[in-house]
């Protein structure tokens, strides 16, 4: 078979910055705590890859580290994702200061 020889072909391209333009300002994240005893830490998770097993460990953890730390899980918090994601993100800052929250873990298996 003959392969027929290519010839250059005139073309102009556009060069797109991948970075772009920031959209936001950067936010300082809140300094860390530095000891969890007697703090109150509320997990969040979306259901989704392996929390039920990852969440029992990080408690652990901090429980031999902090005594002390109190740890609202998970169920009781509830599921961070489904059809009412936007109310559950709207009515989260209420939801943490009901119970209490010093610190969250927040985890997304996505």
């Amino acid at each position: 078979m003959n392969q027929k020889s290519r010839t250059a072909v005139d073309a102009s391209f556009e060069v797109v910055w991948p970075l772009g333009r920031l959209a936001t300002r950067p936010v300082k994240p809140a300094a860390a705590l530095p000891d969890l005893n007697g703090m109150r830490v509320c997990e969040l998770w979306d259901g989704v890859f392996r929390g039920d097993e990852i969440y029992p460990i990080l408690r652990a953890e901090l429980q031999t580290k902090f005594p002390a730390v109190k740890i609202v899980d998970y169920k009781t918090m509830g599921n961070t994702h489904g059809s009412n994601e936007s109310e559950y993100v709207a009515n989260l800052p209420a939801l943490l200061r009901q119970h209490g929250a010093h610190a969250v873990i927040s985890a997304v298996g996505a």
